[in-house]
């Protein structure tokens, strides 16, 4: 197999490479391993190397689904590979080894998947870039001087720069959208329930976060939510199955799509002349296919629903860090973490049973909200982020200056994570380049449950505008 054979292929493709037996399982490692040996070193992006198991796990014979023998890149946060360390981008984990397979992974492993790394992440996922006093700062690979975004963001990097066609990603408030939208990648977020995140804790961040991909094709990423998706043991509920198979759904053109298109903040915070354009296009290209397009926006309470997300975000983190310290015998130290986890883990300590309850009131007022909205439209189009991708060094987790930080960090994504306060799945679509040749992402998000609607839009809008062979010279 020739390198260029790799290299353009998506994940369904390289697996039709093995079934054709045009490449070995073995191979494809091979080559996955070699491009992470010449690709990170300039980006930063994998945390943790699991060759050795990866052989294994190919030794043992691999699971005949969907993506058999396609090498696979798992996030270092909220997902853990039996016998190895997610150290969550922090130096407090640095040392924990995971007892078993998180229930992702065992899926994972049935579609045939290959897991040989952990991608990069911000501590414990909790700003929109990946750097890290653990790790160090993954570079766009656009342009090195930026963000890949983040939390996600070794991930994407991992997969616009080549070293796999997708990789695992997970989305708390933006966390699959913003590097796919920084990386000019294909970015998922499924709806509230359905994806697993046990053992044990089906739902994490109070139902705020959950897993998916950021892909090169839409394809990958519906037949890999096919192989995923689904309840797991102890979940207290699950999302609304899809009439069929979502790849099978991609076949079927979407029917004419009534499109809400928002280019204001609900703070009033500016969104970047790049960002708006973005979403300018995305709505041209849309109504060119026939869907119907109009300037509309829900009715949010932003105030509430950021205060709450706060709340649970900083809950999150004292939680997280508490049982840190019991299971290893010794609290957490404050000089183990950084500048804004600690903060996070002190408000935490000071959250109080209302706020919390509050908190959920508020989310639940604008899922009503949203899904009253969406009673008269099918989606929400919006920019992915107000900016195009940041410079290295604003968003970092121990800066020099909070009150640049917090401004910079809610200025930058005030769009993404309503979806993940109500619940609704929600996409970046990679359709527009700035000037200074960043990708720049837009965001459609559609009715909970309704992955199926969004992925037969972007199949249209990929066939329309194709983007795979979109790849960045990396210097």
């Amino acid at each position: 197999m020739k390198p260029t054979s790799y290299s353009q292929c998506d994940g369904l493709g390289l697996a039709e490479l093995v079934r054709r037996k045009d490449a070995s399982p073995a191979e494809l490692l091979d080559w996955a391993i070699a491009n992470a040996a010449a690709i990170h070193p300039k980006l930063n992006c994998i945390a943790h190397t699991h060759y050795d198991q990866a052989r294994a796990q190919i030794a043992a014979g691999l699971s005949p689904g969907a993506f058999h023998g396609v090498p696979f890149i798992v996030k270092d946060l909220g997902i853990e590979l039996a016998g190895t360390i997610t150290s969550a981008g922090s130096r407090a984990f640095a040392d924990r080894v995971a007892p078993c397979d998180s229930e992702l992974v065992s899926r994972y492993k049935r579609a045939g998947l290959v897991i040989f790394a952990k991608s990069t992440s911000p501590e414990l996922g909790l700003t929109y870039t990946t750097e890290s006093t653990a790790f160090g700062a993954t570079r766009n690979p656009w342009n090195l001087q930026h963000s890949a975004g983040g939390s996600s963001g070794g991930a994407a990097a991992a997969v616009a720069a080549g070293i796999v066609p997708m990789a695992h990603a997970s989305d708390g408030g933006g966390s699959i959208r913003v590097p796919a939208s920084c990386t000019g990648l294909f970015g998922l977020k499924p709806s509230r329930g359905r994806m697993p995140s046990g053992p044990t804790i089906t739902e994490r961040w109070l139902g705020l976060a959950t897993s998916h991909a950021v892909t090169r094709s839409v394809r990958d990423s519906a037949a890999l939510l096919d192989a995923t998706w689904g309840i797991e043991p102890g979940s207290r509920y699950s999302a609304p199955p899809p009439k069929e198979s979502f790849l099978a759904e991609m076949n079927h053109p979407p029917e004419k799509l009534r499109i809400a298109l928002m280019l204001k903040t609900w703070s009033g915070s500016p969104v970047d002349p790049e960002c708006r354009a973005a979403a300018h296009a995305a709505a041209r290209l849309c109504e060119s296919l026939g869907h119907h397009v109009d300037e509309a926006s829900p009715t949010i309470d932003a105030a509430a629903l950021n205060r709450g997300f706060a709340t649970v975000i900083a809950t999150s983190v004292a939680q997280t860090l508490r049982d840190r310290g019991a299971e290893r015998g010794t609290p957490v130290a404050p000089e183990e973490i950084e500048i804004v986890t600690r903060i996070c883990a002190d408000q935490g300590q000071k959250t109080t049973a209302l706020m919390l309850a509050d908190a959920n009131v508020a989310f639940q007022i604008a899922a009503a909200s949203m899904a009253n909205f969406l009673a008269q439209f099918d989606l929400l189009l919006t920019p992915t982020l107000a900016k195009p991708p940041a410079l290295l060094g604003i968003l970092g987790l121990s800066p020099a200056d909070l009150g640049v930080f917090a401004r910079e960090l809610t200025s930058y994504s005030p769009f993404t994570a309503l979806a993940n306060m109500t619940g609704q799945p929600s996409m970046s679509v990679p359709l527009h380049w700035s000037a200074e040749g960043l990708p720049v992402g837009t965001m459609f998000t559609a009715r909970y449950g309704e992955e199926a609607m969004l992925l037969r839009l972007a199949a249209q809008l990929e066939k329309a505008r194709p983007w795979l062979q979109q790849r960045p010279l990396i210097e």
